[in-house]
């Protein structure tokens, strides 16, 4: 019988750290006008809350995902978009053609967190090593990861 409570308790304290999905009308009117008069043609809307952050995937434009965390005042925390190649800033076009000649790019996404504004990407080769990348706006290397 501890062993069923126990088990009980667990999956319960895991089912609350996880994430729950919301309806739009449960999500607090101060974020919801946030986004709808930042994003008035989003589409594909998904919204979540996770711990006290709530957090919406959507699409714009021709299936362009963005993922954006909102604190409980409607304040955007992190926000992670699909870019492509030409929204690349200059410094980060120029390492990638230094430093990674040959390999072609793929899943670009543009993640601002807290101001910051960081540049994620693969890099693909037919002969070579992948790569997972993280690069800033001035085009040093945060994170290179085999993919």
């Amino acid at each position: 019988m501890k062993k069923q409570i126990l088990l009980v308790a667990t999956l319960t304290i895991v089912g609350l750290t996880q994430a729950q999905d919301l309806l739009t009308q449960q999500v607090p009117s101060v974020i919801l006008n946030q986004f709808q008069t930042e994003y008035p043609k989003a589409s594909d809307i998904d919204w979540e809350i996770k711990g006290d952050l709530y957090q919406v995937e959507f699409e714009t434009g021709w299936n362009v995902d963005h993922e954006i965390w909102y604190n409980a005042e409607g304040k955007i925390l992190k926000h992670k978009e699909d870019i492509s190649e030409d929204d690349l800033p200059k410094a980060v076009k120029d390492k990638i053609k230094a430093d990674f000649k040959g390999y072609s790019l793929d899943d670009l996404e543009r993640i601002t967190d807290k101001g910051t504004i960081v540049y994620k990407l693969e890099l693909n080769a037919l002969t070579k090593q992948d790569f997972d990348l993280v690069i800033d706006a001035k085009g040093m290397i945060l994170s290179k990861k085999a993919d």
